[in-house]
């Protein structure tokens, strides 16, 4: 039977570790569960993390095996080799998915019936992975996807408009990676196009701030991100910790929130057999509806590039398809 009230993070590396605190600090969960191959990092991480619960809500946290989340609601896998400094996140497919693959044969194994949540990288591939293996529902296998990009989108928009990035309504969506696009044909601060937004004066924005160019700019800051802060500090984890925590906020309390998480395509924007980032309804069940936001030719062409891309790693690793078999 599953614990609702419980979550496990398989991998106790940066990441694994900041999500588990945060997740702590959420209160959303009366137990977690650590996994990692590096038992003592396990065990390590539990003990520093339980010393914070005199400041918080109650919680049962420790380093367990793969049959001690058999019970879990939501399993944060975060295991995988790290991207070093100027490496892709595509050049880390090949021993990434052998881990994943070997990751989710020990969840079925001990009959797991959680929510599997990707965070490694690269996402959308180990998602599609991770799911064909699992062989469940397409909506019960979800990636973090361009989540996190969407923030540093909103948070480097907001700053280049001299708004709360809160206020800012845009998404970046496709692989989490090279080839993803930001979607500004209805980008939208607090309901005002962008472009009418430029044009009614305020005297913070410059001038040329919605320009086609200053747009570029701005998404290739947002794209070149996660590079700049790995050669600065070999690793990024306070941003994507947050943006799992929300999304696993989403599905433990049945919010419908929409999110751009990577999920299984199925002809939608005339994608089919991938994981992508795109945005999603996000429930209890996991993902709940893919949306199929209105994008400007230049963007359809730009996911569907992306999508090809992924398509094309897919077949160099021979993964193998999760439903196509069974039409």
């Amino acid at each position: 039977m599953i614990n609702k009230r419980k979550c496990a993070i398989v991998g106790c590396g940066f990441v694994g570790s900041t999500i588990a605190y945060t997740l702590l600090q959420s209160g959303m969960f009366s137990e977690m569960v650590l996994i990692d191959i590096n038992k003592e990092k396990a065990r390590g991480e539990a003990e520093d993390l339980s010393h914070c619960l005199p400041f918080h809500a109650p919680m049962d946290i420790y380093a367990g095996e793969y049959k001690d989340s058999a019970d879990s609601a939501i399993v944060v896998i975060t295991a995988g080799v790290n991207q070093r400094p100027g490496q892709s996140r595509l050049s880390l497919v090949q021993t990434n998915a052998a881990i994943m693959n070997s990751i989710v044969s020990h969840l079925l194994a001990v009959g797991s019936e959680a929510i599997f949540l990707v965070v490694s990288n690269p996402v959308d591939i180990l998602t599609y992975t991770a799911l064909a293996r699992s062989n469940f529902p397409k909506g019960r296998v979800i990636g973090s996807g361009t989540v996190l990009d969407s923030a540093r989108l909103k948070y480097l928009a907001g700053k280049h408009f001299s708004v709360d990035p809160r206020n800012v309504h845009s998404f970046i969506i496709g692989e989490h990676g090279d080839s993803e696009l930001a979607v500004f044909s209805s980008a939208n601060i607090s309901g005002i196009d962008l472009g009418d937004f430029c044009s009614t004066g305020h005297t913070e924005i410059q001038t040329g701030a919605c320009a086609p160019s200053a747009m570029q700019k701005l998404y290739e800051e947002v794209k070149g991100s996660a590079y700049r802060i790995i050669e600065g500090k070999d690793a990024t984890y306070y941003g994507i910790a947050e943006a799992t925590r929300r999304i696993v906020e989403a599905i433990v309390n049945d919010e419908k929130s929409i999110m751009p998480i990577s999920a299984y395509l199925d002809g939608e924007y005339g994608i089919r057999d991938v994981c992508i980032g795109v945005p999603c309804v996000i429930g209890k069940g996991g993902i709940e509806n893919v949306l199929e936001i209105p994008l400007d030719e230049g963007e359809l062409a730009a996911l569907r590039r992306s999508a090809s891309e992924l398509r094309s790693v897919l077949h160099a690793i021979s993964v193998p398809s999760p439903f196509l078999s069974n039409r």
